[in-house]
């Protein structure tokens, strides 16, 4: 998997000059994120700052890359609508609290619960979402102030670009890795367009297009602290709560699935618990000094990563740089052209695109294809958080399908006259109607023996099905004995209960799941 990625130690070299490689590529994304938000770029900037540096210093995956993210934009694009920017830095703080509070619990461990097919359908969706993302940068605003698509000179030096970004990304690493490929590629292209003054728009222009101020920049101070400015009350707390509550979960996903993504590239294993207070802490930092906060990137991930950044100082570089690119470098930073951005981003998609998964269509098994293709349409037309929760759901529901079909029964007739059946397999909620199908209380003889031995009853509609079955044979006037139940099945048991035959040598000791128990 993700061939295209090579497998380095660790080194300080790579680690800065890595960073420097992203710190480049989170500019037009931050940007492109806050006008999602609909808030200032600068907003986004400070975010792509502050949470790729605290998540790099305290989270849980050296070398994954965290900023202001699309996911969590579309999310926010509402509160800010209705209530305003201060709305949106009280929700983040809360936001870092719910996030910080998930890793104290050790609910990072769940991630690790999320099926193989939703992870490719994971970052197949994602690859296509980063494709889509960089067409809009080959729109142009015309001069009646509308975008539209580049066309004639404009359109040839952009694609010619974008293909030399990609050329050189690829082939470089083939003649020397002294400096990482995209950030050769686009110190070249930058040179090739700033020296021959081509005809395509870079990231300054951009930035102009889409916030509509001709005078717009890129510099800026210091962020500064300061207490959202909204009212300390419970009517704030219903506005903000559903927000971060989302806003955690859709971070925390993001996060976790990505940390999994790297841990596999790598082969090296990340600390779900640890990112989730890292992420938060990251956020609630966020709130309080102006920005939107943000989670983990894996298009900016995946470029440190195949830049050679193994470490937590290629995130702190990527930081810092984003930060020296604001106070003192942005009439550089404004100049790089859209295309080596576009191009490096290009490679991104090839290099997260699972292309075997393709082939593997006709090979696994029907459902594990479907959550593939469903995880990935639903990535892309809805978000990513709804995708991950629709595929977990759906790889649970065909699970419980299969292994509802495992119940069955061997049956003989002993020499007391007496039929047994000696169950195999779970008896849960899924499993219940097959196993009210394996018996016919009509036409079995007047004394029937169910033995348990090969079986386990896992909740309570298990016990509801066991009460059921005892009452059918007391209705045809039949004499029904379960054999080598758990004590806790014999305690749920209320009309089998006399039932049961124990036998304290043999009757296995299982756990049952009922809140009855609790």
């Amino acid at each position: 998997m993700f061939n295209l990625i090579s497998r380095t130690g660790y080194s300080i070299k790579n680690d800065v000059l890595s960073g420097l490689t992203v710190a480049l590529a989170l500019v037009p994304e931050a940007v492109a994120f806050a006008f999602v938000a609909g808030v200032d770029p600068l907003v986004g900037l400070y975010a792509a700052f502050m949470v790729g540096l605290i998540t790099s210093v305290f989270g849980g995956r050296p070398g994954m890359i965290s900023g202001a993210t699309g996911a969590m934009a579309i999310v926010m694009v509402s509160l800010v609508a209705d209530h305003g920017v201060e709305y949106l830095f009280a929700a983040v703080v809360l936001t870092g609290i719910i996030q910080i509070l998930a890793g104290i619990f050790k609910l990072g461990m769940f991630i690790r619960m999320v099926p193989y097919p939703v992870m490719l359908g994971f970052v197949n969706g994602l690859a296509i979402v980063i494709f889509l993302a960089q067409l809009g940068q080959f729109e142009v605003v015309n001069a009646t102030g509308i975008k539209e698509w580049m066309s004639g000179e404009t359109l040839y030096w952009m694609l010619s670009m974008v293909i030399l970004t990609m050329l050189i990304i690829h082939y470089l690493p083939k003649l020397t890795k002294a400096i990482p490929s995209s950030l050769a590629a686009i110190l070249v292209v930058s040179g090739i367009v700033i020296f021959l003054d081509a005809p395509i728009p870079n990231v300054i222009d951009y930035v102009r297009a889409e916030s509509g101020d001709v005078n717009a920049t890129l510099a800026a101070g210091l962020p500064s602290f300061a207490l959202p400015n909204v009212p300390l009350s419970l009517e704030t707390l219903k506005i903000i709560l559903p927000y971060s509550l989302i806003l955690a979960a859709v971070g925390l996903i993001e996060s976790l699935l990505t940390l999994s993504l790297i841990d596999e590239m790598t082969e090296t294993r990340g600390k779900g618990n640890r990112e989730c207070i890292g992420q938060g802490s990251a956020n609630l930092v966020s709130g309080f000094f102006g920005a939107m906060g943000g989670c983990a990137m894996i298009g900016q991930s995946m470029i440190n990563i195949n830049a050679g950044g193994r470490g937590r100082l290629s995130g702190i570089t990527a930081a810092i740089a984003l930060l020296m690119f604001i106070l003192v470098g942005s009439q550089w930073i404004e100049q790089i052209p859209l295309a080596a951005l576009v191009g490096v981003m290009f490679m991104v998609v090839l290099g997260t695109f699972e292309w075997a998964s393709i082939n593997m269509m006709n090979k696994v098994p029907k459902s594990d294809a479907i959550v593939i293709i469903l995880v990935s349409g639903v990535t892309v037309l809805a978000d990513l958080a709804i995708a991950v929760i629709v595929g977990v759901i759906f790889s649970a529901l065909v699970f419980a399908w299969k292994q509802a079909k495992r119940i069955y029964a061997k049956k003989h007739i002993n020499e007391n006259g007496s039929k047994i059946y000696e169950l195999h397999g779970p008896l849960f909620f899924g499993s219940t109607q097959h196993f009210q199908d394996i018996f016919t209380p009509k036409t079995d003889p007047q004394d029937v023996i169910v033995d348990f031995l090969d079986a386990r009853a896992y909740d309570h509609s298990a016990i509801e099905a066991i009460d059921t079955l005892a009452e059918r044979y007391q209705r045809n006037g039949k004499t029904l004995h379960y054999r080598h139940l758990s004590p806790e099945c014999r305690l749920l048991l209320k009309k089998a209960g006399n039932l049961v035959e124990v036998n304290l040598i043999e009757d296995p000791d299982y756990h049952v799941v009922d809140s009855a128990l609790a």
